[in-house]
């Protein structure tokens, strides 16, 4: 944001106060428009962007439970970190001032070099300045929000004022968020708890009928089924057959949302990690992990999903590939997730696979279910690599 020239005219100022003031209520009205995490801090970027004349900016949340940053939202962020997600991880220098406590309070917001943009030489659009902007819940640290410039630019103090004022907005959506979602998790809690208790009764009176079934044909068979006996055989047979396909089908709809047992009391992150150490492939080999963005909290449905296509993927890397290496790879950006799997085995062809195998069928619906798309490389004698990409703007943690 430029300096206002000084001999700028009374009604210079006034349009000037008119448009920030704009802004701020466009702020505000989008950050209470919503419980949206995502959709809030989106449309602050935008705003404050517009303010600042500048294109360029993101948004670092501390999580609650770890206090690790990540990544919360970004917006044309230049192609040198874009394409390299790993250079939003980790420490960086409008971090560690927050975390020290020297970005607190207008007086300190300001124009600082960027240290993740300084240490590319290509791919920065010119950027190398962002303005950091401290986000608190009272005393509570939350994060940090950026706005990037090529330019250096001094903020006067009613620009530091303004930009603490949306900070103020910003920290106090972001609360009403993460409030609003430990309020539906206790729902979700009570919910899950009601669905066990319908699982143990539907399933376990169904289960008791199929066994009476069972047990009645295995009584035909064990006194010496006569011929006139076969009618009723196959009539307790299918009435069998009839009760366990609906009892299955029952339980595919209970399960459907409930988190996976493996995620329980861990992270998505540190769940697949003990994944990939689980998995022996031919001749001893091991599958590394490497994880980037694992800090930002997802959905639990997109855990789910994420975590039961790893499993899937690197189960059939173990029994099928003849494999002696494996990867299995997660990268978390504020747009989406992108999981692989990958291995240096034997390959298949992918219009050849046998009747009765349900492995790639399955993950590729889960990822539809997910609103993102599975993809798979491989051909006889070539490894294979599955990757899905699941869309994460416009989900809610």
């Amino acid at each position: 944001m430029a300096r206002k020239p000084a001999g700028a005219s009374s009604a210079e100022r006034l349009r000037r106060r008119n448009r920030e003031l704009s802004i701020l209520i466009a702020i505000a009205r989008a950050l209470n428009q919503s419980v949206d995490l995502d959709q809030a801090l989106r449309a602050t970027l935008a705003q404050v962007a517009e303010l600042l004349d500048l294109r360029t900016g993101w948004i670092w949340l501390l999580d609650e439970e770890t206090g690790e940053s990540y990544l919360a939202a970004a917006q044309n962020l230049p192609p040198g970190l874009a394409a390299n997600p790993r250079h939003m991880e980790g420490r960086c220098y409008c971090l560690d001032t927050f975390r020290a406590g020297d970005l607190a309070g207008a007086a300190n917001v300001n124009v600082v070099t960027c240290s993740r943009l300084k240490g590319l030489v290509d791919g920065t659009d010119g950027l190398r300045y962002h303005a950091s902007i401290p986000l608190y819940a009272h005393d509570k640290k939350l994060g940090v929000l950026n706005v990037a410039s090529p330019d250096w630019r001094e903020l006067s103090p009613d620009d530091l004022a303004l930009l603490h004022a949306i900070g103020d907005l910003l920290g106090i959506a972001v609360e009403r968020a993460r409030l609003f979602l430990r309020s539906a998790q206790m729902g979700a809690l009570e919910e899950r708890n009601r669905l066990a208790r319908e699982i143990h009764d539907t399933l376990a009176q169904g289960l008791a009928a199929i066994a009476l079934r069972l047990e009645s044909v295995d009584a035909l068979l064990e006194a010496g089924a006569q011929t006139g006996d076969a009618a009723r055989l196959r009539s307790g047979v299918r009435q069998a057959l009839a009760l366990t396909r609906a009892n299955l089908e029952e339980a595919r709809r209970s399960v459907l949302d409930l988190r996976a047992a493996s995620l329980e009391g861990q992270t998505l992150a540190q769940a697949l990690q003990s994944l990939a150490s689980e998995i022996e492939l031919d001749g001893g080999g091991r599958v590394t992990c490497e994880i980037t963005g694992g800090g930002r909290p997802l959905p639990a449905r997109v855990e789910v999903g994420l975590y039961r296509i790893a499993r899937e993927a690197l189960t059939n890397v173990a029994r099928h590939a003849h494999a002696t290496r494996g990867r299995l790879g997660l990268v978390m950006t504020p747009e989406e997730a992108r999981l692989m799997v990958e291995d240096d085995g034997r390959g298949f062809d992918p219009a050849g696979i046998p009747q009765g195998r349900y492995g790639l069928r399955g993950m590729s619906e889960r990822a539809r279910l997910l609103g993102g798309a599975l993809r798979v490389a491989t051909s006889p004698g070539e490894g294979t690599r599955v990757e899905a990409v699941i869309p994460l703007v416009g989900t809610r943690v």
